[in-house]
């Protein structure tokens, strides 16, 4: 994997138990890791359900493997380029050389996280 081909910033968050500002417990997403990957958008599409109109994307990331990553499933999120994905796949590649992730997005979703 060259270094070169890694452009792209990418927020890893998981899901879990964080507290608000009264210090109380709610279910939400914590930052796990912030990372150099590369990106490739794989597909888009769009969806006609109960007559509202939906457009999503699908990316690949490959990003450098790591412990921390190595656990990712897709319970967890991902942000790049202020849009938020939801993970649908992750795999090895070669023998702990890399992590690819296949996520997807709504492509008209706003851009929350610049």
């Amino acid at each position: 994997m060259r270094a070169g081909s890694l452009d792209r910033r990418l927020t890893l968050r998981r899901r879990g138990v964080t507290t608000n500002t009264l210090n109380e417990d709610v279910e939400g997403f914590t930052d796990l890791a912030t990372v150099w990957a590369s990106k490739t958008d794989v597909s888009d599409g769009e969806k006609v359900r109960a007559q509202q109109v939906g457009a999503e994307i699908t990316t690949r990331f490959v990003v450098r493997w790591s412990v921390d990553l190595a656990t990712l499933n897709p319970k967890d999120r991902c942000a790049c380029e202020g849009r938020e994905y939801e993970i649908t796949g992750v795999k090895e590649i070669g023998r702990r050389d890399g992590i690819e992730i296949t996520a997807c997005a709504r492509a008209d979703q706003d851009n929350l996280y610049t």
